[in-house]
């Protein structure tokens, strides 16, 4: 994308992994370097520095997004984990239009509501896959392996996504994130199946009326769009051929096979520390099942116990980050409790 324009941008920084990235920039920073998080602190506040992708998984994203945007950088959001773990902290210091989503489902309500006004908003309805599982009313949960677990039936994504998708847990992440960037109550942001992923997430009107965001899987096209706002980059991705489509179908949430959703809704609703337990629990579950420790129900049941033994508290940043370690010790510790 950005090799495409280079009239439009230029990469001044990376944060890498231990494998050197391809692309040049004048500023790297690689994991193991013994000063890394203040080499990212660096690097996201730099004068030369106008935009920030943030896509660094996981906790790690916070920090150097709240000083991104306290250096009043425009920040193209990736990571979802930022605004469950700190969305109210994070939300309190961005600017209008300061927060770009990358996600696709966010990225899609972001253009469905470009010109609208927020007074004008139903309902927000992201949609789900629903994962290998969802047309499976048959298959026995607490017989599920990794294998099956890992099969996404659209298209292939890193293991902790996937199982995240096949609990869907990962639309609760995302009904947080909704929650905070889009201003819109808890109540009012709900989960639609449609098997196809040809819509990626759609926009109610007090008026009866529905605007969908539409197109082929492509996550080049969110990127492309964080990036340019508020215009348009051509050829970003190939059209759609609408012909080719086929059916589009929406199916009802079922809240009762899939409880993620609901305990996502409760964290949120709790507010303070409380979705950063949601968050780091569901982390450490999901990888225990990955490692085969622990059974794929037994994922949403640690979740879901560890939100009730945690006592609530303040929602300042060094809570939030405490309450993320005691649930990952939680988890490890309770394994035994849940192992199928």
């Amino acid at each position: 994308m950005i090799d495409r324009h280079p009239e439009r941008f230029e990469v001044f920084g990376l944060v890498a992994g231990r494998r050197a990235p391809e692309h040049r920039a004048r500023f790297l920073v690689q994991a193991g370097d013994p000063d890394a998080d203040a080499r990212i602190a660096e690097l996201v506040t730099h004068p030369e520095c106008d935009l920030v992708l943030v896509a660094i998984p996981g906790a790690r994203a916070l920090a150097p997004t709240l000083q991104a945007l306290e250096a009043h950088k425009r920040v193209a959001l990736a990571t979802k984990e930022v605004l469950v773990m700190a969305g109210d902290l994070v939300m309190a210091l961005a600017g209008p239009d300061q927060i770009r989503p990358v996600d696709s489902e966010h990225s899609a309500i972001w253009q469905c509501l470009w010109g609208e006004q927020l007074e004008s908003v139903a309902r927000l309805l992201l949609t789900a896959s629903g994962g290998p599982f969802w047309a499976r009313p048959d298959l026995d949960l607490d017989q599920v392996t990794v294998e099956q677990a890992l099969d996404h039936p659209r298209w292939p994504i890193g293991p902790k996504v996937t199982v995240d998708s096949a609990t869907l847990m990962n639309k609760g992440l995302k009904v947080i994130e909704a929650h905070h960037l889009f201003v819109v109550a808890l109540d009012r942001v709900e989960v639609v199946v449609h098997p196809q992923s040809v819509v990626h997430s759609m926009v109610e009107f007090v008026d009866g009326s529905i605007k969908a965001q539409l197109g082929n899987p492509d996550m080049r096209l969110p990127i492309a769009v964080a990036l340019a706002f508020p215009q348009r980059l051509p050829g970003a991705v190939a059209p759609t051929p609408l012909d080719r489509l086929g059916s589009l179908d929406f199916q009802p949430f079922d809240p009762l096979r899939f409880p993620s959703v609901g305990l996502a809704r409760q964290a949120a609703a709790a507010g303070g520390p409380v979705p950063a337990v949601l968050n780091a629990a569901n982390e450490e579950a999901v990888l225990a099942f990955l490692e085969g420790e622990l059974g794929f129900k037994g994922i949403v049941g640690l979740v879901e116990s560890a939100l009730g033994a945690h006592r609530g508290g303040g929602a300042s940043l060094q809570e939030i980050l405490d309450a993320d370690r005691w649930a990952r010790e939680y988890v490890r510790s309770n394994m035994g409790s849940l192992t199928r």
